[in-house]
């Protein structure tokens, strides 16, 4: 896998995120339910002054997909939407083993949001590599991920 860019910080992630998805119409965030649901309002909050629909999708349960809505505490899920999109972000917590979810059980559901849509666009927004880890970047047609790593220091002052 080429890297294209290297860049550090939540700010350098988000701005990466913003100008992947400055075409979309309408994004799709598909990852685990608690794990995930913060990266992907954070990730949210990078567009949302731009009209775009957002949406959330815990798993692989696209008839539940949660609207994005930006409120003054930040993004927040909303009532369910339709899950149809023409971009779709797979965050990198479905990837570890024991959410159970494998690649090959997502092409389904991709093709399923994006029916009807001209554009496709997936990105995939990770820590530590965890989709080539896992094979996912040989299974999925990734068209770009973003992939962090998160130091840690716990320290007493």
């Amino acid at each position: 896998m080429e890297i294209l860019e290297k860049s550090e910080g939540i700010g350098a992630l988000l701005k990466k995120f913003a100008s992947l998805a400055k075409e979309s119409e309408k994004i799709i965030f598909i990852g685990t339910p608690g794990f995930c649901t913060p990266f992907a309002e954070i990730a949210a909050y990078s567009l949302r002054k731009s009209s775009r629909q957002m949406g959330f999708v815990a798993n692989t349960d696209i008839e539940k997909a949660k609207q994005l809505i930006p409120t003054d505490m930040g993004m927040q899920l909303g009532d369910t939407i339709d899950y149809h999109a023409d971009t779709i972000v797979l965050l990198g917590g479905l990837a570890m083993p024991k959410t159970g979810v494998e690649p090959e059980e997502l092409k389904t559901i991709l093709e399923s949001i994006y029916e009807g849509s001209q554009k496709k666009l997936l990105i995939g927004i990770c820590f530590q590599s965890i989709f080539e880890k896992q094979g996912w970047t040989d299974a999925l047609d990734f068209d770009c991920i973003i992939d962090s790593d998160m130091s840690v220091s716990l320290k007493k002052t």
